[in-house]
Parts: structure tokens; sequence; C-alpha cells
């Protein structure tokens, strides 16, 4: 059975030194979904915010581990220089307009391969981008939230990475992941997955540019999806064949997971698509109350004195 490419993004996680901030932003001015409330698997004091399209699907989830008071990282190589979302060809006016009203500055307008480009930061510096393909996008929007159907984010368009030298970063998406190369515009290479959306990568070539830390306002990690437990299985065998690093398959409870980091430094997970975010709640219930993976639910007590209050889009308190 020959090994199947990587047909897009799953997720991105990112890490915020304020919880309601980004929820205020992220549902409140972004539009999107609150689709999970849980903590860091690994760091049960701590929040884990997931947010999509109505079912949190793949190639829609942008998650944070939230850092109370978290020093800043320093943006730089080896990371995740922008995040990229995808909205309708004919939104780019609406969307500058509607930051503009909520007091952002430093909204820069761009074409990219000919695509338009609305470039700016959400509360915590993260480099954000809304891009309008032009060839339109296949995905639907959620439409219950606050931004008008007709121009709500479609998901992910893709991500930018900063690497020294693009060289191994690209082998490894196109020899390995089985990404193809969709053209080069100065230090900026693209290389787009075989996927319907979220399935492109630049990789941007920064040879002098300074190694980033993790911190606030970092991108800790981007996912690529593998379509079932077999797929994966079948990529960590490839994977560590190939001499990469890579975890055991972890359970993180909506998706299994494996942890990597590519040759530029970037770390790179991926997530099977199942079995989502409904497995512990109704659709109609996702994100409404604070979920914990089955290890922690017998400490929920402690749990909850420990997490500081937050006031989710329907008003309660997890």
């Amino acid at each position: 059975m020959a090994q199947e490419r990587i047909s897009g993004i799953h997720h991105v996680t990112a890490i915020t030194a304020e919880g309601q901030k980004n929820i205020d932003f992220y549902c409140g001015l972004l539009g999107l979904r609150l689709v999970k409330v849980t903590v860091n698997f690994d760091d049960p004091q701590s929040y884990h915010l997931y947010y999509g399209d109505e079912l949190g699907r793949s190639g829609t989830i942008m998650t944070f581990f939230v850092w109370p008071g978290g020093h800043r990282g320093r943006l730089g190589s080896g990371q995740v220089r922008a995040t990229a979302f995808s909205i309708p060809r004919t939104s780019p006016a609406f969307w500058e307009a509607r930051l503009k009203t909520a007091s952002f500055t430093g909204l820069k307008s761009s074409t990219r391969f000919g695509d338009a480009v609305l470039a700016f930061e959400d509360p915590d510096g993260i480099p954000l981008e809304l891009i309008a393909p032009a060839k339109g996008g296949t995905h639907t929007p959620w439409s219950g939230g606050p931004v008008p159907i007709e121009q709500a984010i479609r998901g992910f368009h893709g991500v930018s990475l900063s690497v020294e030298r693009y060289e191994h970063s690209a082998e490894l998406l196109t020899r390995t992941l089985g990404f193809q190369p969709g053209g080069e515009d100065g230090n900026r290479f693209r290389f787009v997955a075989d996927g319907p959306h979220a399935q492109v990568v630049d990789v941007l070539c920064a040879p002098d540019g300074a190694r980033g830390t993790m911190g606030a306002g970092i991108v800790h990690h981007v996912a690529f999806r593998a379509a079932d437990n077999e797929s994966h299985r079948q990529w960590r065998q490839l994977l560590a064949k190939e001499r990469y690093n890579v975890t055991p398959v972890i359970d993180r409870t909506y998706f299994r997971s494996i942890y990597f980091r590519e040759p530029g430094g970037v770390l790179f997970e991926i997530a099977t698509d199942s079995p989502g975010f409904t497995v512990d709640e109704t659709p109609e219930a996702l994100g409404a109350s604070l979920r914990l993976p089955p290890q922690y639910e017998s400490a929920r007590g402690q749990i909850e004195k420990l997490l500081p209050r937050l006031r989710l889009p329907n008003g309660s308190v997890p």
C-alpha cells in the first residue's frame, strides 16, 4: 500500500498570555466558533482553547495554550512566521473596515501569487493574514457567528514558515509529505498539499534572521492531517525510517498525534481527522463548558479552582 500524501493543515496551535482577550478577538472579531474549552494535556493548570467552524473540522482549527502573564516570545527563524485564513474574493474591503473599526493599526494590504492579502496582528502580536484566493475557496463557514456568512472566514489558507535554509525543509515537504511546488516570489517558496483547502505552506528563506524563542505571541506548532489511524501509523513509520525524531502516538482525545521537528526547526504534528470534537459534547453544546481528559476528571474540583475565570461567547463561565 503506497503512502498517501498530506491533504492539508489540521490545526495551528499558538500561545496567548490572556485568555479573555483571546476569546473576544477570535470569536467576537474574527467570528470563529469556540468549539472546545479544555486544559493543556501536559499542564492541566492552564487552559487550551480551540476555535474553528461549526464542528471544528480539520483545516479550520486555531488553538491556544493560555499562559497567563507568560513572557513574550521572539519571532524569528525556526518558527511559523504567519498564519493565514481564507476569506471570499469579495471580502477584503469588509475585513479592512471591520479591523479599522476595532482600532487595529498597522494593517497592510498586498497581493501574493495573485491573491489579495490583508496582514495584521492579534492581541498577543501573533502575525495573521486574511487571504482572498483568486480561485475562491471550497469550505463552508460557520453561519452562527457575528460575521455575515457571505464575508466569514473559510478556515485556513495556509502558513508561512521562517527558516535559515529552505532546501531541506522543501525536501521534507515534497519528497516525504507529498506537497507540490507552487511557485517562488523572492525568498518565498510555495508548496501546496493535495487537498481542497488549508493546503498552502510557504517557506521563507531567512539566512540572516535571529533564531526565534518560544513564549506568548508565538505559534507553538502546525499540525497536518492524517485521514485515519492506519494512515497515521504509516506516517509515523515513514518518518522514523527517514530518521526524524518522531514521538510515539499520543491520544489527545479529539485526535491522535505524533510530533517531530522539520529541518528548519519548526515543530510539526500529524493529527488524525477523527474522532473530532463531538466525541464528548453535542454539536449544539460545543465550547459551552470545561471538558477534561479522562485522566484529569477525578481532579476537576482542584483544577477548576486553579483556572482563571473566563467569559465564554454564550455568557457562561466554564
